[in-house]
């Protein structure tokens, strides 16, 4: 088996044996615990997440679990419980404050493209719900995540575009149409720890660890845990 090949193995996340699987169930595990911590039912908006999520956690059609799933390209299954709204992750404005009990998301502020976004993408997140769980891959975590390419995200932006043009990069690629390949590049912004304390100055920063390599951020307030 090829570096490549073992690279793309452990990303997938349809894979029950990857680590991108088992990370992604550690993460869940800890929300989850937010959840029953809870008085039911308990209203969530996942920012970023699919209705194919939900279900693959175990959550359709539950009574005590209402979930808005907010994405920019919404699904079209439907569960009692679970429904699908199209959104921009950067502007909720459709949402009253404090219009949940918990703000999820998973991997979704690092494709905003820029700061701005992002920032606004986390005042949305902290107006919406007093508790949320917000992560994010780590950009000095030596493989890029959506690329599969070591040290991808320092490469300079010209060469990124120049190398995608002309073959594929992990599950994307090659775009030759230089207007597909810039949206491509330009589409992810990996954040670093300190700007994840910036845009969410009231959560704990949570380092989510392979080995002594941090992978993951993770921003989370839980005002119930607080004070316990």
């Amino acid at each position: 088996m090829g570096f490549r090949d073992l690279l793309e193995r452990q990303a997938d996340v349809g894979s029950d044996v990857s680590l991108s699987s088992r990370l992604r169930d550690r993460r869940f595990a800890r929300f989850a615990a937010m959840i029953e911590a809870r008085p039911k039912p308990v209203t969530i908006l996942d920012v970023g997440g699919t209705v194919k999520y939900w279900h693959s956690r175990g959550y359709a059609d539950r009574d005590d679990v209402q979930v808005t799933a907010a994405n920019y390209h919404p699904g079209t299954k439907r569960y009692r419980n679970i429904r699908s709204v199209q959104a921009d992750a950067a502007d909720l404005s459709m949402f009253e404050d404090r219009s949940f009990d918990l703000v999820f998301s998973n991997s979704t502020i690092e494709h905003l493209a820029e700061k701005r976004n992002q920032r606004a993408m986390a005042d949305e997140v902290r107006r919406l719900a007093s508790a949320y769980y917000v992560q994010t891959p780590n950009y000095w975590f030596p493989i890029e995540p959506h690329f599969l390419a070591p040290g991808w995200q320092y490469l300079p932006r010209s060469v990124r575009i120049a190398i995608i043009r002309r073959i594929r990069v992990g599950h994307r690629g090659p775009w030759h149409d230089p207007a597909e390949a810039v949206r491509e590049i330009d589409e992810i912004r990996l954040l670093r720890r300190s700007e994840m304390s910036e845009m969410f100055p009231d959560a704990q920063i949570i380092s989510e660890r392979i080995g002594p390599l941090t992978k993951s951020f993770v921003a989370v307030r839980d005002p119930l845990a607080q004070r316990s």
